[in-house]
């Protein structure tokens, strides 16, 4: 089955960047995986964790990005939006982050994510190449939307 008919069939977590793009329509993403994520937001939803949150807060504050109004009201606006579900930090994602099997980087919130992925049973869309390579190990499912 090819792995974009496959996504639609399965819930999907969005990494940060993945999400941040969605949302301003970043020419980075497949036109595939854009209608993809509108199916999914109009069908099944699509989860968010509250690391990318984090995340994005931390960026805008460190000036590594530029999003056009307060980034509070930007997470408010994004996940306003009909689909889009924020997946808890529950302890079991915050155990399974610890003991994720085999070799995986350190990031904090991309171990969160990974665990996140596994517990929820989503596949983790991402341009992360170390995460991809992860995914290859079959623990968790992953999907590159980009175009490169």
């Amino acid at each position: 089955m090819p792995l974009l008919k496959k996504l639609q069939q399965h819930k999907i977590l969005l990494d940060t960047h993945v999400w941040l793009w969605a949302m301003i329509g970043n020419p980075n993403l497949t036109k595939d995986f854009s209608a993809t994520f509108e199916k999914h937001l109009r069908s099944q939803g699509v989860l968010i964790s509250p690391m990318s949150i984090w995340e994005i807060g931390m960026l805008v504050e460190k000036k590594r990005i530029e999003i056009e109004m307060d980034v509070m009201d930007w997470v408010n606006q994004a996940l306003d939006n009909p689909g889009m579900q924020l997946s808890p930090v529950t302890p079991e994602i915050a155990i399974q982050s610890a003991r994720l099997p085999g070799e995986v980087h350190g990031d904090p919130v991309d171990r969160l994510l990974i665990a996140t992925a596994f517990e929820e049973n989503a596949v983790l869309v991402t341009c992360d190449k170390k995460i991809l390579e992860y995914g290859a190990g079959k623990f968790i499912s992953v999907y590159n939307p980009s175009k490169n």
